[in-house]
């Protein structure tokens, strides 16, 4: 069995089959959270221009700390910096740069949704993201499996010899079952305070990835080390959080249900005034972009 082919001519251009996955996977992302937001009753002319920089942070800021977490061997190979479509994106390093990026400009662009209210809103889409993306990133780039097998399950990278464990798609299945939990927890815990999806959200998946990179990805440098303390670190949070905010539950209004409420029945208002208030404040909004 050969290895996926990781690019194609098209003409003149070479196209990176990570980065088109990358692509449709960032595609996919956003016509989601767009779709939960409105479900929530949340306007979204505005994500468009947030997601966009939100992209652009998430790539560099996974990239500069895969750099910086793999300095030795790009200290001698400064040409490969920018070489993203080999793959090397730190998905802590696209969290960290992103997730402020966007939160930032959704509270200017978007007031009335609150920062908990929107990671909660988010994280679901972050997880089912991330299974696709596994499958249509990692999976396809050079050198991406983890380590040799002579597993049944075993699978053949481009730029590795011998068959290696098919570690993308193990994490694809993981964040599907992650995704599934978040889902159940909407569903099914109405009084749920909020940020609770997005703790339980960082607890399960901080463990999977440390869980990952322990057992099947580790390497001899400090990027691995890095990636196995943030993993846990945020495993750890997140079971903390959840605990803390369940521990509160029904002290304060359940998030989903207040996001998921009308904002005309949030205002507190008879519905056709706060419609008529909506209306004006959304002229006057859309007259300042």
């Amino acid at each position: 069995m050969k290895p996926i082919p990781i690019q194609f001519p098209l003409g003149p251009l070479t196209l990176h089959t990570y980065g088109i996955g990358l692509a449709i996977t960032f595609w996919f992302g956003f016509r989601y959270l767009e779709r939960r937001l409105r479900k929530s009753g949340y306007t979204t002319n505005w994500l468009a221009t947030t997601f966009f920089w939100v992209v652009i942070s998430a790539i560099l800021g996974a990239r500069v700390v895969h750099v910086l977490a793999n300095t030795g061997y790009y200290a001698h190979n400064l040409a490969q910096i920018p070489a993203i479509w080999e793959g090397g994106l730190s998905s802590f390093g696209g969290l960290l740069f992103a997730i402020p990026t966007g939160l930032a400009i959704a509270r200017k662009r978007c007031p009335e949704l609150s920062l908990v209210t929107a990671m909660d809103i988010s994280a679901p889409v972050l997880m089912a993201s991330w299974s696709l993306g596994r499958l249509l990133g990692p999976q396809l780039m050079y050198r991406g499996g983890g380590y040799r097998t002579n597993a049944w399950y075993g699978m053949y990278y481009a730029g590795e010899q011998g068959k290696r464990i098919p570690v993308p798609i193990f994490q694809s299945l993981e964040c599907l079952a992650i995704f599934g939990i978040l889902i159940w927890i909407e569903h099914s815990i109405k009084d749920r305070p909020n940020g609770f999806v997005l703790a339980v959200a960082a607890a399960f998946w901080g463990l999977s990835r440390f869980t990952d990179e322990f057992f099947w990805l580790a390497q001899p440098h400090l990027g691995s080390k890095l990636v196995e303390a943030a993993g846990l670190t945020m495993s750890a949070s997140g079971v903390v959080a959840a605990a803390i905010l369940w521990s509160r539950r029904g002290k304060q209004p359940a998030g989903p249900a207040t996001s998921a409420t009308p904002p005309e029945e949030r205002s507190g208002l008879p519905a056709e005034h706060a419609k008529a208030e909506s209306t004006a404040g959304g002229s006057l909004r859309n007259g300042e972009h």
